[in-house]
């Protein structure tokens, strides 16, 4: 009797513990809160995404991708996801070509309009990050504005969430899903 009661108790706690643990690695929602992953982290998840990336590149924009949404109080991991989202992970192919450094799309609205461009990388991922800050919250940019559309969301902090992005962001209505998609691998490869 004792030892049924001991496998028992057991198999709860083990049963307890795992479900706990799983609470821990869910992917955020908010996209005003603070990235878990490091820059290795992302770097390793994307290359197992996109193997025929340019590493140093892929490192370089997940340390800017942390420090830049560190800076403006914006989840990191959400922002590169977003980042792997819109760009099929660096393999571009749409309006968007990868020397304009528009990791989000910003701007990309037709053949007319293919988006805006940015001097650097750390540019293009600074307007990246701003933009989400407009659609997450209405507090104001820490850094200089590097967003030429920022202006344009309104009002500002109307997606709190990545599945406010859907209908707002972009006009598929399933965008806050792939985003959590997105973010489901990374964690599931990290944690």
């Amino acid at each position: 009797m004792k030892k049924r009661i001991f496998y028992i108790l057991i198999f709860g706690l083990s049963f307890l513990f795992f479900s706990c643990l799983s609470l821990f690695i869910s992917p955020p929602h908010l996209i005003e809160s603070r990235g878990r992953c490091s820059a290795e982290d992302l770097t390793a998840f994307f290359m197992s995404q996109n193997p025929k990336a340019d590493r140093a590149k892929v490192r370089r924009l997940a340390k800017f991708y942390i420090e830049e949404s560190e800076a403006e109080g914006i989840n990191s991991d959400i922002a590169f996801s977003q980042m792997c989202l819109e760009t099929g992970f660096l393999r571009f192919g749409g309006l968007v070509s990868e020397e304009m450094n528009n990791f989000c799309g910003l701007g990309s609205i037709g053949e007319g309009k293919k988006g805006e461009s940015f001097p650097t990388e750390k540019t293009g991922v600074l307007a990246h990050v701003q933009h989400l800050k407009a659609y997450a919250t209405s507090k104001p940019l820490v850094r200089p504005l590097a967003d030429p559309r920022y202006k344009y969301v309104n009002p500002k902090g109307k997606a709190p969430t990545i599945y406010g992005l859907a209908g707002t962001w972009a006009a598929d209505p399933n965008y806050g899903k792939k985003l959590e998609n997105i973010l489901k691998r990374l964690y599931k490869s990290v944690y």
